[in-house]
C-alpha cells in the first residue's frame, strides 16, 4: 500500500495565473498542466470554474461568493421574521383567552 500523500492546496492567485496561461497565451491545457506539475483534469476543472464564475471564482475555504452571501443573509432574515410571527401569534392567542 502506498504511503498517504497529503492533498496539495493552491492559492487563488496561482489558479488564476494557471487559467490565464491556458486562456490568453494560447497554450494547450496539457502543456500548462505539465509545466505546473498538475493533472490536466485539475486545470480543466479550474478553467470551467473560472469561466462559470469569472472574478468570483476560487473564493477560498470558508469564503462565499457574493450570491451565496446574499442567500445566507436573506435566509437569516426570513428565519427572524418567521420567529417574530410565531411569537405574535402566541401573544394574540394568549390575550384572546384572557379577555374572555
Amino acid at each position: 500500500m502506498a504511503p498517504y500523500k497529503p492533498r496539495r492546496r493552491f492559492e487563488r492567485e496561482f489558479k488564476l495565473e494557471a487559467v490565464r496561461l491556458v486562456n490568453q497565451d494560447g497554450r494547450t491545457l496539457k502543456s500548462v498542466a505539465e509545466d505546473l506539475g498538475l493533472h490536466p483534469n485539475v486545470l480543466s476543472r479550474w478553467r470551467r470554474e473560472f469561466l462559470r464564475e469569472s472574478e468570483d471564482a476560487f473564493p477560498g475555504k470558508g469564503h462565499l461568493t457574493p450570491q451565496e452571501e446574499e442567500i445566507r443573509r436573506l435566509k437569516r432574515k426570513l428565519a427572524d421574521a418567521e420567529e417574530e410571527r410565531d411569537i405574535l401569534k402566541k401573544a394574540v392567542a394568549f390575550f384572546a383567552k384572557r379577555s374572555e
